[in-house]
């Protein structure tokens, strides 16, 4: 694999073939953990982690893993990183596993993890699959933390640390960190239906369809500035045409 095809195992994910906004992969998890930042953000960096260390291993075992038996040896390489973040969880961010909950388990099954064990690395070699994993890992991390910061500041009209990184609380003595943006005093805009899953449902709607908006308008300008390029140069040929039959 080039250096160039390394580069876009890592950045495409981030935006062009993001999972979850492009191929809408992990919307479970997405609507369920979001109803925060801090916990989207803590949710993103354990996918990281599995997914990362997953795609390293089955690359590395590619060779040695059966056919017959390639699906169920990539889920049980999947579970023991899963275990392992769980217990890193459970004693280091007690917190963060507890609003998590199932959510982390069911990283077992997640179909951006194994999709790509199945198909990016079990078909390429370690360096590019870490990228690839990173790269995967950071995009749905943006994507989930993008609408965690919708549905918490629309839902609680403020943005709130401390809550599940408890050592953030304990930097600021003990107290959460709020910032409030649509409440403060004598004033409350915020709107608790975005709280909820419906309201999950919309954000992610609203956000998929304005990235779907923008997309077409970028595609339709390319068309437009291909139809006028095709347009000069079949002008600019008749007219050398043209003055080859003067001649």
């Amino acid at each position: 694999m080039s250096n160039q095809e390394r580069k876009e195992a890592f950045l495409s994910p981030l935006w062009k073939t993001n999972p979850l906004f492009i191929s809408l992969l992990g919307m479970c998890p997405a609507l369920a953990v979001t109803k925060t930042l801090e916990a989207a953000f803590g949710m993103g960096i354990l996918f990281t982690l599995v997914l990362v260390c997953s795609n390293v291993l089955i690359s590395a075992l590619r060779k040695w893993i059966p056919e017959e038996v390639r699906t169920p040896s990539y889920i049980v390489v999947i579970a023991t990183f899963v275990t392992l973040v769980k217990m890193f969880a459970e004693a280091f961010l007690p917190e963060l596993y507890s609003t998590l909950g199932v959510f982390v388990s069911l990283l077992v099954v997640n179909c951006i993890v194994l999709g790509r064990a199945e198909a990016f690395a079990s078909k390429n070699g370690v360096l590019p699959s870490l990228l690839d994993g990173i790269g995967n890992g950071i995009g749905y991390t943006i994507a989930i933390c993008l609408i965690a910061v919708i549905r918490e500041v629309l839902g609680s009209g403020r943005l709130t640390f401390g809550a599940t990184f408890t050592f953030l609380a304990d930097l600021n003595g003990g107290e959460k960190i709020r910032v409030p943006l649509l409440k403060g005093e004598g004033y409350d805009l915020s709107m608790s239906f975005f709280s909820s899953p419906a309201g999950g449902f919309l954000v992610l709607g609203i956000v998929l369809a304005i990235i779907v908006a923008v997309t077409n308008a970028k595609e339709n300008k390319k068309k437009a500035d291909a139809r006028i390029a095709a347009k000069k140069a079949k002008e600019l040929a008749a007219a050398n045409a043209a003055k080859e039959e003067a001649k």
